[in-house]
């Protein structure tokens, strides 16, 4: 069997706030680490955090990812694991929104968005462009304030993906998951095993059986494994991302994380078998016709073994679970969120949270006005 421990997260990051939204990247790096995982995917845009608005606009904003980028990278955190961390990126003069593959200290591809999300709560054209440049790849100057510290000046750019010794690993981005033709399956006809995705998704009545139904969906028609990451939390906006990242495999649900809770760092893990990807995919006729006609996607070797757990006989694959469309946290507040009170009580009692950690001041009578329900439990 070639068994891969792979990681994901909820993080509750905050617009512009780069110490903390590093300080929970760096956390969710090491927890992935300390249970042996080889792969770990991070929200979208989680380094500067999903509501900037128009400060992604800014110059500064891109330059300040940059810097915590390099930060990470500066460190052993990816020694040994392989991460994707979502950050804004320009490239002649046009902005990207852009998962970024680490590995050893280094950037391995940096993969811009293809498919932007712009109706209802999003505005991602305002600020983004999309990449339209299908199955291309180009290569992209580093800037100085990175490039000196990774000893890199050149990295692929593009819709590409990763060819490790024993196995593939491409990414999507939130509303490419949603799209009639969604990445995923031209590269799972293309030999793509795993797929990550770094997404930056609301809390909506019955949004969530939507993404696990898609997710589930994809997997089975071309198998594969998914692996689903979300930001969790108010970002000092007026939506509330209600994280539940998962992990599946061939159509089944093998690990799920919270929908509703106040920690600032949430790691989920699987134990995946990847020969039990080609076995399923073998015995679908369908699939491996289409598959030996499908047209080629650029790809970016990598001389390194993702799948380094030994064979034991007691070592077992992460079974499927019974997936759940409301799981709560364990911290207190949470239970705010999952009886659906007000949106307007429950972000106001993670604003209260927020204060209380930055030692900040703010009017009780405030509260006692606009938050009954936090009043009530927490005066």
């Amino acid at each position: 069997m070639r068994l891969l421990k792979v990681a994901t997260c909820n993080l509750n990051q905050w617009a512009m706030d780069f110490d903390s939204n590093l300080q929970h990247i760096k956390a969710s790096i090491q927890k992935a680490k300390a249970s042996g995982a080889t792969v770990r995917v991070g929200p979208e845009l989680e380094i500067t955090g999903y509501g900037c608005e128009d400060h992604f606009l800014e110059p500064d904003t891109i330059t300040h990812a940059w810097e915590c980028l390099k930060d990470i990278l500066a460190e052993d955190l990816t020694r040994g694991i392989l991460c994707n961390i979502g950050m804004p990126v320009e490239l002649s003069g046009v902005r990207y929104n852009c998962q970024v593959f680490c590995l050893n200290q280094k950037i391995l591809l940096i993969r811009p968005k293809i498919c932007l999300a712009n109706d209802g709560n999003y505005r991602e054209l305002r600020w983004f462009s999309a990449w339209k440049h299908r199955h291309q790849l180009v290569e992209y100057q580093l800037p100085s304030i990175i490039a000196d510290a990774v000893s890199q000046k050149i990295v692929p750019f593009g819709d590409g993906y990763l060819s490790f010794i024993d196995t593939n690993i491409a990414a999507e981005t939130c509303e490419e998951l949603f799209t009639p033709d969604a990445p995923h399956i031209g590269l799972a006809l293309s030999g793509v095993e795993v797929f990550t995705n770094g997404s930056g998704s609301h809390h909506q009545l019955r949004k969530l059986n939507t993404r696990l139904e898609l997710i589930q969906s994809g997997t089975y028609k071309s198998g594969g494994v998914y692996i689903y990451s979300n930001q969790q939390g108010c970002d000092g906006g007026r939506l509330y991302y209600d994280g539940c990242a998962c992990i599946a495999v061939n159509g089944d649900i093998v690990a799920q994380g919270s929908q509703f809770s106040l920690h600032d760092v949430e790691v989920v893990t699987a134990l995946v078998d990847l020969d039990a990807v080609l076995s399923y995919r073998g015995a679908i006729s369908s699939l491996r016709e289409q598959a030996a006609s499908a047209s080629s996607v650029p790809s970016i070797r990598v001389d390194f073994k993702l799948c380094n757990m030994k064979e034991n006989l007691r070592i077992f694959p992460s079974l499927p679970i019974k997936i759940s469309c409301s799981r709560r946290g364990n911290s207190s507040g949470s239970w705010m969120l999952a009886l659906g009170l007000p949106a307007e009580e429950w972000s106001i009692w993670l604003f209260i949270t927020t204060f209380r950690r930055s030692r900040q001041f703010i009017c009780s009578s405030y509260c006692w006005m606009h938050v009954p329900a936090c009043n009530q439990r927490y005066s």
